[in-house]
């Protein structure tokens, strides 16, 4: 994604732009794609439920992405095949021009035409309008000239409180879906426009896409969206994890938009050429940003316990899940990019599953079902990315640009006739595998039971216990509520956007902590469980869950969980997490349930009232929502769980919190009624 600074994103994408650090594209190379036999049954002693049916596999399933991307520019019968337009125009860009909003509030965007390469003024005829909206300064976020030379006009607009535009910022306020109404609106009336808009970006700019497309109503000038690595639940996949604080990005994040939000109309202004105004709008713009008081109110409120530590009305105001249905209500195609290794890994395949559960006429919080119809109208592609390089080793401008020359176009480029869209990357399989469902039509639930240690198989740690296949004889293993971790992790890395792997890849290094876990497994408060070694592969095609059965001294209880593959080597690659405060174990309806009547997503309120302290040394069930991801665990591997108390930077409680965790023991039971299991979907 070379120049995407707008879809790479709040965290180190942004960092990097301001340390001069490559943009996506430019780092960490990938191991080369090798397309591998598909996975043969899973290992032999996990049977297979009998009393459910196997339905069809999912078509070509061993495809590598260049096939993919090749197919989905096969044409409909009878027609052409689809061949990008060549870059025939030239740009000319309109800065800083004034859009009012509803309640008188103006915004600046910049605006790029097609122009005439040899005269350089706006070509002759009507083009499609791309508008993207930005909290992090048109100027950083810079244009997409490819697809403007291929005729596209691009619009690039500040979001209000950002950049040089007028008011003041708050985290996807409704005031900013209303804006985006009537950007939309008047990027569809810009000179040279054919009426027809598309929105495209990432994260920020990929949230408030979705909210934009379910405020727009139907028959809109927007005709089709494309965004890249987006949350579903905002107060879910970015503030919390399970009921604790993510304090590791949410200060990152806010750290940086409040010193762009400050900084960027100074910038801007004094730039050369600039045109901003006059001295006085710009001394009201610089005096709107500073007067918010977003940034240190809502860290404050979030760390300390207040109300945006819990779900509520705040955070459904800004739930793009919520939304999913009034998008397909309203004719918007979308096509979404997310990333195994994503600060919002967890919300990309929901999206996915609601937007296709709302045209197929399901409820959007439920789990698809097998037999059900899908459309290439909403498509996922899921790739091994980090939040800061999303899209890297992918043509996504290519992407975007078959996408939208299908929808604002009105071209047959037979990418929306595809019986298979989503197109996820195979962790551990270095390919990328095409599906229509998730979890995957021919997945089935499986159960691994934590059991006794010790196994020999790491002797670092505390327990090291097993995992069987039948519950195993009683007994419990004691682990202490730790309170801090090591910082170099595979989940300090993710959170952070991959800034560790992106850092130390410019410098030609790699960081061995991030990609084996062993060293995060010793001392009092870990635990570890592993299978016995794999006969045959072992491929995770769906969410996963924990369910612990547990006692603890203190009124509160903190877990965290990490799935890992264990090589033949030793090393222990963490594959995905899950976390969950033991005050907010309530699950509702929903939920997702197995078949076996386990819980593969399990559901918390998080709210308040939902919230119940611990009676010490009572068994209690935990439910555990494990991220999910689509890995493959090859024969000779084995799989391994592993339970902490702490992870930090990412997760801290907060004070209230770690009073009630403060000096816990807890004991990890299994065996009886109270046997503590994984619920994995597996794929054959």
């Amino acid at each position: 994604m070379p120049g995407r600074g707008r879809g790479l994103l709040v965290a180190c994408g942004v960092a990097a732009l301001w340390l001069g650090m490559p943009g996506t594209g430019a780092v960490v190379p990938l191991r080369t794609a090798a397309v591998l036999p598909a996975p043969g049954h899973i290992v032999p002693h996990l049977p297979r439920p009998a009393a459910r049916a196997a339905p069809a596999p999912e078509p070509d399933a061993s495809r590598a992405l260049g096939s993919v991307l090749a197919a989905s520019m096969a044409p409909p019968p009878g027609r052409p095949r689809w061949v990008p337009e060549e870059p025939v125009y030239g740009l000319f860009t309109a800065s800083n021009l004034p859009v009012k909003m509803a309640d008188g509030v103006v915004l600046r965007a910049n605006v790029l035409f097609p122009a005439d390469p040899g005269t350089g003024v706006p070509a002759v005829g009507s083009f499609p309008v791309l508008l993207t909206q930005t909290p992090y300064g048109k100027a950083l976020s810079g244009p997409e000239p490819d697809l403007v030379r291929r005729g596209f006009i691009e619009v690039i607009a500040d979001v209000r409180g950002t950049g040089d535009s007028h008011g003041q910022f708050g985290l996807l306020d409704p005031a900013q879906i209303s804006d985006g109404v009537t950007l939309v609106r008047w990027a569809a009336a810009l000179p040279h426009s054919n009426g027809r808009v598309g929105l495209f970006g990432g994260s920020y700019l990929g949230i408030n896409q979705l909210l934009t497309a379910a405020a727009v109503g139907p028959d809109s000038p927007l005709k089709a969206i494309f965004p890249a690595v987006a949350a579903s639940d905002v107060y879910r996949d970015m503030a919390v994890m399970g009921g604790i604080p993510d304090a590791e990005f949410s200060g990152y994040f806010l750290g940086l938009t409040a010193g762009m939000n400050a900084a960027l109309p100074l910038k801007e202004g004094t730039a050369a050429g600039a045109d901003q105004g006059t001295p006085a709008e710009m001394t009201t713009v610089e005096k709107d940003h500073l007067s918010g008081d977003f940034h240190a109110t809502y860290l404050t409120n979030l760390l300390q316990g207040g109300d945006l530590a819990y779900d509520g009305g705040y955070w459904a105001a800004r739930r793009p899940r919520s939304v999913l249905g009034a998008i397909v209500a309203n004719r918007i195609p979308a096509y979404l990019v997310g990333g195994w290794r994503d600060i919002f890994q967890r919300g990309e395949p929901l999206n996915y599953t609601g937007l296709q559960n709302a045209w197929a006429g399901r409820p959007v919080e439920a789990a698809m079902r097998p037999d059900q119809p899908v459309t290439g109208r909403y498509q996922l592609l899921m790739g091994p990315w980090y939040h800061g390089n999303v899209g890297q080793g992918v043509n996504l401008t290519l992407l975007e640009l078959q996408w939208f020359d299908t929808w604002l176009r009105g071209e047959p480029t037979g990418v929306d006739r595809t019986p298979t869209p989503l197109h996820i990357y195979e962790v551990g399989g270095d390919r990328y595998v095409e599906a229509s469902h998730w979890p995957l039509r021919q997945a089935h639930p499986e159960r691994l039971y934590l059991s006794q240690g010790r196994t020999g198989v790491a002797p670092w740690s505390l327990n090291d216990g097993g995992m069987t296949v039948a519950p195993p004889a009683l007994g419990a293993d004691p682990v202490a509520f730790q309170g801090a971790s090591t910082p170099c992790s595979a989940s300090t890395d993710q959170w952070a956007g991959g800034l560790l792997t992106l850092t130390a890849s410019t410098a030609r290094r790699e960081v061995v902590c991030t990609e084996d876990d062993r060293a995060g497994q010793v001392g009092p408060g870990v635990l570890t469980y592993t299978t016995g070694v794999l006969s045959e592969p072992m491929v995770i095609g769906g969410p996963i869950g924990v369910t612990l059965f547990a006692t603890s001294t203190s009124p509160d209880a903190e877990f965290v969980v990490t799935v890992e593959d264990v090589g033949a080597d030793g090393v222990s690659t963490p594959l995905t997490q899950g976390a969950l405060l033991g005050s907010l174990r309530a699950v509702d309806a929903g939920s997702w349930a197995a078949a076996d009547g386990g819980l593969l997503l399990p559901h918390h309120p998080l709210t308040r009232p939902s919230e119940s302290l611990l009676t010490p040394d009572q068994v209690t069930r935990f439910d555990i929502e494990v991220y999910p991801v689509y890995a493959l665990i090859r024969k000779g591997h084995t799989f391994r769980l592993t339970i902490a108390t702490s992870d930090t930077p990412h997760l801290v409680p907060t004070p209230e919190q770690l009073a009630h965790l403060a000096g816990g023991v807890y004991q990890v039971l299994h065996g009886g009624s109270a046997a503590s299991y994984v619920e994995l979907d597996l794929a054959d």
